[in-house]
């Protein structure tokens, strides 16, 4: 009975666990996806997988471009496997450190927020795997550390189930 109690306490507290965006609102520096990504970003990443496994790391060159209320963010990604790709976001400013986006490869529109330090957003990608590709959902969170140094965490998730996380250092050039 003990042991039952115990799995019951951990599903439910698992299930509500999620980080809320709001906690940050008094964290330094603040960032602002606008003023960090204008210009010229370099970044480094690995992708673990569910047992913390390193599958994959990588670096991104980033050239962000504002007009208006447009963010356009220009990734070239460079695997270690020498694989290259690029993603081309195109980020609406909506007010308030809120954010739309679409890319090729997002399904519908990726959505965030920012408050204080950080930045959570949210979406649906088409992921190539090899010669396929699935739809997987992203959690991301980012946390500007100083004016140049920003971190991200991205879960990784099929139906609800975590497949791995990206880790990535962005530094503003």
């Amino acid at each position: 009975m003990k042991v039952f109690k115990l799995l019951i306490f951990i599903f439910i507290t698992s299930c509500s666990s999620t980080m809320q965006i709001d906690k940050f609102k008094n964290a330094k520096p603040e960032f602002l996806l606008e003023d960090y990504f204008s210009g010229k970003v370099k970044a480094w990443g690995l992708f673990h997988d569910r047992f913390g496994n390193l599958k994959r790391t990588f670096e991104v060159d980033i050239n962000g471009t504002l007009n208006s209320d447009l963010l356009v963010l220009d990734e070239r990604f460079l695997y270690d496997d020498g694989e290259k790709d690029q993603r081309i976001w195109k980020i609406k400013l909506l007010g308030e450190k809120k954010y739309s986006g679409t890319a090729d490869d997002v399904v519908g529109e990726a959505l965030g927020k920012a408050s204080g330090n950080a930045l959570n957003w949210t979406y649906k990608l088409n992921l190539k795997i090899k010669d396929s590709t699935i739809m997987v959902d992203f959690d991301d969170w980012m946390f500007l550390q100083d004016n140049k140094i920003l971190m991200n965490r991205a879960e990784v998730k099929k139906w609800g189930v975590t497949l791995g996380v990206v880790t990535i250092t962005f530094l503003k050039i």
